[in-house]
């Protein structure tokens, strides 16, 4: 059995995806645990899956149409076998060498460890476009008033669970698209579950997927319905 199963949610991901498995599996490979990949492609219109095939301790699993990004990491969290599961973005924004910190913290008890960018600034070595930035801070404070308080970036691609946590918060989980990351943390929450907020190194890749306008209307719309979802 895996110790370690990393998700990546991939939509038309067949340029970035390779390189960044390489990087992954090179840096699992020199660890002294059992780890396995897990690769949620979210209904591509390239050949995501075919740019992964034959990748070591990697496995693929196809969603026919898209659903979003919540989807995507939903299902591959529920079909996870580790001891502890961690979702990635595929551009590894966040360095996968960063994944001792969840490691660690949820060694010493925590149910779930969130990557965070608004905890140590020095460590965003490539940053956001002013106005992305200025947007992002923004959604977190609105998250702050309407959703739940205490967390400074909900955001970051790179969250960690047992894997109890993740069964229970996972199931529960609702919404799609990329408003999920509130949804999830607002659960855990609810749950009684004992988070912990990491400070990681997050390098910004110009190629995001998010649109800054239309994306950012559905997350606030998104988390507007997290506590109507789960009241």
């Amino acid at each position: 059995m895996p110790y370690i199963s990393v998700i990546i949610p991939a939509y038309n991901e067949a340029e970035r995806l390779p390189k960044s498995l390489r990087n992954i599996i090179e840096y699992l490979d020199k660890q002294n645990f059992n780890y396995e990949i897990i690769v949620v492609d979210d209904g591509s219109t390239d050949d995501t899956v075919g740019s992964v095939s034959g990748f070591k301790n990697t496995i693929v699993i196809k969603q026919l149409l898209n659903q979003g990004k919540g989807a995507a990491v939903k299902r591959g969290m529920l079909e996870a076998n580790g001891d502890i599961c961690v979702f990635s973005d595929a551009d590894l924004s966040t360095p996968i060498y960063e994944l001792q910190k969840i490691i660690d913290n949820i060694n010493v008890g925590y149910d779930v460890v969130i990557g965070s960018r608004g905890i140590k600034n020095d460590l965003i070595k490539i940053h956001q476009p002013f106005y992305r930035e200025f947007m992002g801070k923004t959604f977190n404070k609105i998250v702050q008033i309407l959703v739940m308080k205490g967390i400074k970036d909900t955001q970051c691609g790179f969250k960690g669970f047992t894997k109890k946590a993740a069964n229970n918060i996972f199931n529960l989980q609702k919404i799609k698209g990329f408003g999920f990351d509130v949804e999830i943390l607002y659960l855990a929450s609810r749950l009684g579950m004992k988070i912990c907020e990491t400070p990681v190194e997050w390098y910004n890749d110009e190629r995001s997927k998010v649109n800054p306008i239309t994306d950012s209307f559905k997350m606030l719309i998104d988390i507007i319905k997290v506590r109507y979802l789960h009241k």
